[in-house]
Order: C-alpha cells, then structure tokens, then sequence
C-alpha cells in the first residue's frame, strides 16, 4: 500500500499507546523479521471474536449485524443503517478523510450514534486503590467519535465499552484524568493520531524500547537484536522509553552511562533529565557498571532482614484473565531450610465454574492455615490482590482481616516488591523471576515456561479434559514455585555492598 494512501486505523492506535515501534515495524518494517504469532495471542484473539458473537447473540433488543459482511459493502450498509436510524448497529465499518474505524457497536441516541466496543477484559484497569479507562481501549473508541464527528452523525464525545462481565462502562473522552498533570482520552488520541500520521510519512523515526509487552510481540527478536546492537538504555531494568528518551541525547548507551561522571548531571534535588531524580539516575549508573563488567554478579545493595520460620511456603497462583477465573493455587512447602523435604501441593480447579474456584480458594486457604506458624513468600502483588478479588466473591472462605493478617509482612514476603526492588541489584534486562531464577542456574522442566502460556494451555485443557494438558500447567506452577525457592536462597547467599 502506498504511504500516501494509507488510513489511520483503531488498531494502529491501540498498538502505538503501547509501543509506537510497533506501528513502525508493522508499516515499514521486513516483513521477513517477523516471529510467529504467540499462541496466546493468537487465542486472545479467538477469545475476543467467540466472546463478542456470544455477546450479540444473547442481546434482547434489535441489532443490525453487519458482521458477515467487508469492504466498501460493509461501509454502505452501516451508513444506511445509520440513515435509518436503527437503534444499534453490530459490525460497522466507518470513514472519513484518512480515518478507517470498525467499531464493534453504533448506538443510536437523541442527537446522533455513539460508538462502543465489546472487549473481553476489564473495562477498566487499576487496582482496589482506583479504577480509570485504557488509554488503549480509549484511542479506539476516540477514532471512532472522531469520524462520526466529521461525517455529522455523532452525538458527543462520549463513548462506551462492554467489558468481559458484561457490564457498561462509559468512556467520557474529555473528562479530565488524573490530579499532578491532568490528561484527557481526547488529548490522548490527538497525540496518538498525530504520532501516526509521522509515522506513516516517515517524518518522525521511532525507535524500540525493551518492556514487559515486547516478549508476546512478533517484532521481538529484531527489536532485542537490534536494541543489543545499539547497547540501548532500555535494556536496563525499570529504565523504559519515556526515561531513555529523555537521557539519550547526552547519554545514548549504557556504556555511555556506565562511564559518566553522573554527579556532573545533578543539580541540588534535580537532574537534568525530566522525570528522572538524583537517587533514579544514580541507581541506573550502578545498574549500568554492573551491565558492562565482565562476569558480573548481584548483589544487595541494602541490608536484608527476613521473617523466619521451620515452615516455609512458596506460593503462586494462575489466573485465566480472559474468563475472570483463577484455576490454580500452588505450594511448595519446605521444612528447616531442607530442599529434600519439598513437597508441592496444588488445589486445580475441576471445571470452569464458580463452584468449583471457591472449593479451589477454600482448599488452598485450609492449607495454608493448616501449616501456621509459617512465613509465604511470593513475587509481586498479584497473589495478594487475586486473594484480596477471592475473599471478596467467597466471604464464606474467610475474612477481610483473614486476608490482610496473612499478607502481613510480619508472616508474608513479596520478593519482588520488598527484596529484589528494594536491595538488589542484577546485571539482567528485568527483575522478572524467570529472568532471575535462570540467571541463578534454574531451569524449567518446559521449554517455553510463562504465564501466557499456562493460560493457552489452561484454555486447551478447558475444551478437551486432556490430563496431560492438567499436567503440564501442573509442573509449570510447581517450577514456578521452586523458583522462588530458588531464588529466596540465591538472594540470601549475596554479598553486600554499600
């Protein structure tokens, strides 16, 4: 397709909120260096279509379903479904100037239509402590309102999403979001529509970025290659595109930082870098020297002082995003700091239904209660806040305080957020504990080990009752658990440097 006459789709946007290299390499780049689709993306994909079909066709009102239909046939018949004034519209395709939108819905209200999307996720991200729309879902939904706006059949800017629960949510493009810097979807979209517009020109050169979304992505392996090449900042942990961006011109390689006087670079409570303070910069120096020395090793970098117990519990769960269903709780217990008394415990649910995740949740629970006193040890927030969504859909299981007694830090670690975050430092591209755990020596039995994976694997178990399926989630979520064994020793076992 000629640049020229290229149109700006939802999807572009979607993927440039995420990464604009991507938009990028998908316009420009060598075919040729593309990897294969991910599984699990491939099934989020599948996931998304059956859940919207499920969707419409559950619907008790009158819907125009232009679904079956493409092209420029699709395009005529949701303008004169439009003209008619039908009350909603499946399966739309819309234009206008250089703008291409196929909204999942098109609602007709008092003064024009509203778009909305039927998603098979959250409406919504965030955590207990606040809920506010996806920017990605929210530059989809603004490209839609914006060609309804031009062509004169828009009601307002506002818009809406169908989430996976099947609930409403609404999407106000020009509500203000945030309080230090406040932001708008719309402002949002604008940026995004105007980065894409250089993109496809060529007039504005992007560059990748390594971060958490890169490894599902099918321009992973030529943008890591390309990244090592060019020593780039990003492959530092926690050191991202906005960050990277902002140092580049005076620091461009980790080399480059590695060797600076940083010092030279700070200015009272300030450095010279937007967003980034005195104590980031210092920290990304030292993660730098420990990048580019020769058979580098980790260290702590503050003191570590940890609960202890005769019983230990590694702890970790899985979780099907997709149908809102955590499937697996798993447990290595030790005994007196002694490897040959592991034994691995699992609570799997039998079936996709809630019944069957509160036995699952119940089980697990009794577990853990059975084996006080203890101390957990977790990686990351996620087993407290699934534990946290549990309590709350199953109170019969246990209580608040339940929950939040044993999370205590007194009785719980999280080893990402309150020991590897806090007082260690890696020469690694991440603090993901596949990335630590190998870099200590461990191996997963599997050889493609992820949580993207367990739940494509989870999915095909789901349709088929295959128990090597079961098995093989089974002896992931007990790697994964000895893993964090694994790297609990390996963390306790590091010298300390001031």
């Amino acid at each position: 397709m000629n640049d020229s006459t290229r149109r700006i789709t939802a999807s572009m946007l979607y993927d440039l909120v995420q990464c604009p290299h991507r938009v990028t390499m998908d316009i420009h780049g060598d075919p040729a260096l593309r990897d294969e689709i991910n599984p699990f993306v491939q099934l989020l994909w599948e996931k998304g279509t059956t859940h919207e079909h499920d969707v419409i066709d559950g619907l008790d009102v009158a819907v125009v379903d232009l679904s079956p239909h493409s092209g420029e046939e699709k395009e005529f018949l949701t303008r004169k479904a439009m003209d008619d004034a039908a009350p909603l519209i499946h399966g739309g395709r819309i234009s206008v100037d250089n703008l291409l939108g196929y909204p999942d819905l098109l609602r007709k209200s008092n003064d024009g239509y509203i778009a909305g999307d039927i998603k098979s996720g959250a409406g919504e991200e965030g955590d207990e402590n606040g809920r506010k729309p996806k920017k990605h879902y929210g530059v989809q939904l603004s490209l839609y309102t914006d060609i309804l706006a031009r062509c004169g059949m828009g009601a307002s800017r506002r818009s809406f999403v169908w989430d996976i629960h099947r609930d409403e949510v609404t999407y106000d493009l020009d509500e203000p979001q945030g309080k230090r810097n406040p932001w708008t979807m719309w402002g949002v979209y604008r940026d995004a529509l105007q980065q894409t517009q250089g993109i496809i020109s060529r007039s504005l050169d992007t560059k990748p970025a390594y971060g958490s979304s890169c490894k599902l992505c099918h321009w992973y392996s030529a943008c890591l290659a390309a990244l090592e090449e060019s020593d780039d900042l990003t492959l530092l942990p926690e050191l991202g595109r906005a960050k990277r961006d902002a140092m580049m011109d005076r620091i461009p390689s980790i080399s480059d930082l590695a060797s600076i006087d940083v010092e030279g670079y700070i200015t009272g409570r300030k450095t010279h870098f937007l967003g980034i303070g005195p104590d980031s910069l210092r920290k990304f120096q030292a993660r730098a020297r420990l990048n580019v020395a020769p058979d580098a090793k980790p260290y702590l970098k503050a003191p570590l002082t940890l609960p202890l117990s005769d019983t230990e519990l590694f702890f970790d769960i899985e979780v099907d995003p997709m149908r809102d269903f955590c499937y697996l709780h798993g447990f290595v217990e030790r005994r007196g700091g002694d490897n040959t008394t592991e034994k691995y415990t699992a609570f799997f649910t039998d079936a996709v239904h809630a019944k069957e995740e509160e036995r699952a949740f119940s089980e697990a629970w009794q577990y853990i209660v059975e084996r006080q006193p203890c101390v957990v040890h977790y990686y990351s927030k996620y087993e407290r806040t699934i534990w946290r969504k549990l309590q709350s859909k199953y109170p019969r299981v246990c209580s608040t305080e339940d929950i939040e007694d044993l999370f205590d830090p007194a009785r719980s670690v999280d080893l990402y957020f309150d020991v590897v975050k806090k007082a260690t430092e890696w020469p690694t591209k991440d603090h993901s504990i596949k990335t630590l755990a190998t870099f200590l020596g461990f191996e997963w039995r599997d050889t493609h080990p992820s949580g993207a994976a367990s739940i494509e694997w989870f999915d095909q178990w789901a349709r088929s009752g295959d128990p090597s399926i079961k098995g093989r989630i089974l002896e992931y979520n007990e790697d994964d658990c000895i893993a964090t064994r694994a790297l609990l020793d390996g963390i306790r076992e590091l010298p300390y440097f001031e």
